[in-house]
């Protein structure tokens, strides 16, 4: 009579928890996705074999699963109420995710958008922040990371910390982005020696500086506006 393996004697890559992390989890089937949220199948089957056999009979279609109830099931041997329970959120979030309206990202046309955009977040700060803006190729908004904090004079900045986030983030090009809490906007000789670095840096990786924007509550200064880029 054969042993059913425990799921710690799987090959490794055949492990949903483990496959997910090494790949991705678009790596995984629904079965093994599923298996993930079970946790653990029955006497006979694993918790990828039980969700295996539950797909079958939705003809493998997610939609139709989550036309089931808790009392559907839970005629599986293995499914209890709360395994049921966590399928059919999860069925029911993915409903939601689907009718949810696709968010539009920001468009960074000019000096006054970056303004736009950072004001909010820099207008009230007792000290400085640099943040780097990371834009794709229709200069639409990726993310907008913080790179640095500082005192009230200064803030150090490293340009390869700033450059790791691009290229993590996949950004075609990126707007730096710092405040003066003094309320002069006036860049200073460390502003326009990161300026420089970063343009320098970004030209080797094929990732283009727009713009680096000083921004204090009154107003704010662009290097790409003053033709200084």
């Amino acid at each position: 009579m054969n042993e059913k393996l425990n799921i710690n004697q799987w090959a490794e890559e055949d492990r949903p928890r483990e496959k997910l992390m090494q790949h991705g989890p678009a790596a995984l089937s629904n079965a093994e996705l599923l298996a993930i949220l079970i946790g653990s199948g029955n006497a006979e089957e694993t918790a990828v074999g039980l969700m295996r056999k539950v797909l079958d009979d939705c003809h493998n279609r997610l939609s139709e699963l989550g036309k089931y109830t808790v009392d559907d099931l839970c005629r599986y041997k293995g499914i209890g109420p709360a395994k049921a329970v966590t399928i059919l959120a999860a069925s029911e979030l993915g409903k939601r995710r689907r009718e949810e309206e696709p968010s539009e990202r920001k468009r960074i046309t000019s000096s006054q958008d970056v303004y736009a955009f950072f004001h909010p977040l820099m207008c009230d700060l007792p000290v400085e922040e640099c943040w780097i803006l990371l834009l794709n190729q229709a200069a639409k908004v990726i993310d907008a990371v913080k790179i640095s904090q500082g005192g009230l004079a200064s803030t150090q900045v490293d340009v390869r910390c700033i450059l790791r986030e691009a290229i993590l983030k996949r950004a075609t090009s990126m707007i730096l982005c710092h405040n003066h809490p003094s309320g002069n906007t006036r860049p200073s000789s460390d502003d326009d020696r990161l300026t420089h670095a970063l343009l320098e840096a970004g030209r080797t990786m094929n990732i283009r500086l727009l713009d680096h924007v000083v921004v204090s509550d009154g107003g704010y200064y662009s290097y790409g506006d003053e033709g200084r880029l």
